[in-house]
């Protein structure tokens, strides 16, 4: 049996049109992969932030149980008059693997005077009450790059006999 002269006359032309096909696929495929690649760069960098804020807030607890653990000396209840604060972060975090930096300072008392106490229920009429406010706040780079920044903040209220 010969071939019919239609058949003959297509010779080749499965072979362009399965080409076609085959770059339009290769093409949609390219750009499936690309916003893959985006959505994934976009979740790590969302998970990174969210460890980062995780461990500047467990960084503010890390401080405040390293200077109220028994046996440890709380500079807490210092004094905020005199050069007690700011403390350092070296001495915040000890012993701990935080990426965090911390500080602590006196919280809205520019000139380092002891004020009252907020919500105290004692009442004195000798003021022998006074009462360090301090904020503990901490600090972590993260991301590719290192130029994102996360911040927390924390206010501790002691009170102390004059």
């Amino acid at each position: 049996m010969k071939n019919s002269p239609n058949i003959a006359n297509q010779n080749g032309v499965v072979l362009v049109v399965s080409l076609v096909f085959l770059v339009a696929l290769t093409a949609v495929a390219a750009a499936l992969m690309q916003n893959s690649t985006t959505d994934m760069k976009m979740s790590g960098a969302s998970e990174e932030k969210v460890v980062a804020l995780q461990e500047v807030v467990s960084a503010i607890d890390e401080v405040i149980f390293n200077q109220v653990a028994p046996g440890k000396t709380n500079r807490f209840a210092k004094p905020i008059s005199g050069d007690n604060f700011p403390i350092a972060s070296a001495d915040l975090l000890s012993g701990t693997t935080t990426s965090s930096t911390a500080t602590v300072n006196v919280a809205n008392n520019q000139f380092n005077i002891d004020i009252a106490c907020p919500h105290l229920k004692l009442a004195s009429s000798t003021e022998v009450f006074s009462c360090n406010i301090l904020r503990v706040n901490t600090n972590r780079t993260y991301g590719r790059t290192g130029n994102s920044n996360i911040s927390a903040d924390s206010g501790i209220a002691q009170q102390l006999l004059k």
